[in-house]
């Protein structure tokens, strides 16, 4: 899975295709596979047609023609009704990152971000993509549980047995000089 850190350093072909092949789904119709896949989703039709087929209706206007300040506002409305739909911001990716091809992999995070918060949905009956999003787990703990939980010592934060001061200095530091 991704992390922010690798998010950035490699693109995963596998992830990618996994990616493709929900969009292919929930869409009912073929992408071209002949592109690379960033420039399949770069003008953000795909994307924004993908988000209508989920949510019918949440685009309302998905710019085919124009310049590159009209295909980035398909984007930016993905971007809005992604969030909308409940993916996470922090998996949302900036405009620039499809775009301008500055971090793909952060895309592919983003449509299986999808593909989770899709399985949570209880409107949704398409294909599944990735592992299901994990739901809400409250406990409750008794007055006496609360109580005894303060008895124990937490070693979260290690321990301290061995501990001892060798190998720190005290005084004026050695100087050595060339």
């Amino acid at each position: 899975m991704f992390t922010a850190l690798n998010a950035r350093q490699s693109r995963d072909p596998q992830l990618e295709s996994q990616a493709l092949d929900w969009i292919e789904a929930n869409l009912g119709e073929p992408l071209d596979r002949k592109k690379p896949y960033d420039d399949l989703l770069k003008d953000g039709i795909i994307l924004c047609k993908l988000m209508n087929k989920l949510m019918p209706g949440c685009i309302k206007k998905i710019d085919t023609k124009g310049g590159g300040f009209a295909l980035m506002q398909n984007i930016e409305r993905f971007q809005a009704a992604a969030k909308q739909w409940g993916v996470p911001a922090n998996e949302v990716f900036q405009t620039v990152d499809l775009w301008e091809k500055k971090n793909i992999p952060q895309v592919t995070l983003c449509i299986h971000a999808m593909g989770r918060v899709a399985q949570t949905r209880p409107d949704y009956k398409g294909p599944i993509l990735g592992p299901k999003m994990a739901e809400k787990n409250e406990r409750q703990f008794t007055e006496a549980q609360l109580l005894e939980a303060k008895n124990t010592v937490s070693l979260q934060y290690g321990t301290n047995t061995g501990a001892n001061q060798s190998g720190i200095n005290m005084g004026k530091p050695r100087s050595i000089m060339d």
